[in-house]
């Protein structure tokens, strides 16, 4: 039997590697486009491939997690990340860098279903696990952008590929030594507490879904877009790559930790009374960073990534809490199928957008894509946060 803890620290570290390494080239496409004799706009779409297999891939990634072995899955995301990353870091040409771009969001694809399955079947209090999950997942994010600015602006984009790559594989030869191969212990005390009528479950399901489209596809977005937004509309602040990545570490760290709260209160309270305001502040603050720049949008960003990122936190605890541990990674592929392919033609879109009017047409669309949250948030039943309770 393997230590409950060591098991989650790993995950946790995945989960951080998965975020990293989805958005290195999101941060360095603005170096990036000129060594390959392109605009930005027509660089980003490459990433799109790649943004796609990372939630179509979660299907066969749950389905393998659960009938074969999730301990052997996050082995071969490990591997299979850092082989990738240093992949792209050697790349010649467009069609090369698309196609090591597959090959990352293929392997990305492996952790959400499986990596998110073994941390609930071992998680004591699901909430508190998911939030620190959140947090370390977000602080990906975070310092994907922090970390590519600073080694592309002193290094070199090769070099923020290949250097993540090479601890990937490091810290796969160590998970696969400290990890062994076991069944799935089920701690999670969250996990299917709710007895739901079938009216219910249906409102369950259907929020679910409306809210994974509309909250992935504005997440990856956003997360896309931040650092060439930074870029056009903090050039009064600074135009270093790096002092932008800070910022954009900043903003994201807030995010992050709104998630670690999140999760303490999941525990504690009813989903709808966090789901809800949640999905409300969304809606008007991207509205507002559309037409701000400077300091102002800084603010604003970090109201932006709270929101987003805090309906990460809510929808795994769906999962979580209306699902069986032997079922619970094919229902988490599901959940990420949806988004993550919906998030993939995310990239598409904030390029097509951007060519049509900015970052002002870009966020604006956005804001009201977000109004369907607000809907799956209203629609979601009320559940007693008692361990006997019923949703209603």
């Amino acid at each position: 039997m393997n230590n409950p803890s060591t098991v989650i620290r790993y995950i946790n570290i995945a989960h951080f590697i998965d975020h990293f390494a989805m958005l290195i080239f999101a941060a360095a496409v603005v170096v990036m486009a000129p060594v390959f004799k392109m605009g930005y706009g027509e660089l980003l779409p490459y990433a799109t491939p790649g943004f796609i297999a990372f939630g179509a891939g979660s299907l066969l990634s749950g389905w393998l997690g659960d009938r074969w072995s999730r301990r052997h899955m996050m082995v071969l995301f490990f591997i299979g990340m850092g082989l990738a990353l240093i992949g792209v870091g050697l790349t010649q040409t467009p069609t090369q860098l698309g196609i090591g771009l597959l090959a990352i969001g293929l392997v990305a694809s492996i952790y959400h279903p499986v990596g998110t399955a073994m941390l609930t079947a071992h998680a004591e209090q699901v909430g508190r696990e998911l939030g620190i999950n959140g947090v370390w997942g977000n602080l990906g994010v975070a310092l994907s952008a922090l970390v590519t600015g600073v080694l592309v602006e002193f290094a070199g984009w090769r070099t923020a590929f290949i250097l993540p790559g090479i601890l990937c594989l490091i810290l796969g030869w160590m998970f696969f030594m400290h990890v062994k191969h076991a069944p799935s212990p089920a701690k999670a005390a969250g996990a299917t507490k709710a007895r739901v009528s079938r009216k219910a479950m249906v409102l369950v399901i259907a929020s679910l879904v409306i809210t994974v489209l509309a909250s992935s596809t504005t997440f990856n977005a956003v997360t896309v877009a931040v650092p060439k937004l930074f870029e056009e509309r903090l050039s009064a602040l600074t135009s270093s790559p790096a002092k932008l990545g800070v910022i954009a570490a900043v903003v994201y760290v807030f995010g992050a930790f709104a998630q670690y709260t999140i999760g303490h209160l999941i525990d504690k309270k009813p989903l709808k009374d966090i789901f809800l305001p949640l999905a409300i502040i969304i809606v008007p603050s991207l509205y507002i960073a559309s037409m701000v720049s400077g300091w102002l949008l800084i603010a604003i960003s970090v109201v932006v990534v709270i929101g987003i990122f805090g309906q990460v936190t809510v929808n795994d605890a769906m999962i979580a809490k209306y699902t069986s541990d032997e079922w619970r990674a094919r229902a988490y592929s599901a959940r990420y199928f949806l988004g993550f392919t919906a998030a993939g033609l995310s990239v598409g879109l904030v390029s097509w957008l951007y060519i049509q009017g900015g970052f002002t047409t870009m966020l604006q669309a956005f804001s009201l894509l977000c109004l369907m949250i607000v809907v799956g948030a209203v629609i979601f039943p009320r559940e007693d946060s008692t361990p006997t309770g019923t949703t209603k």
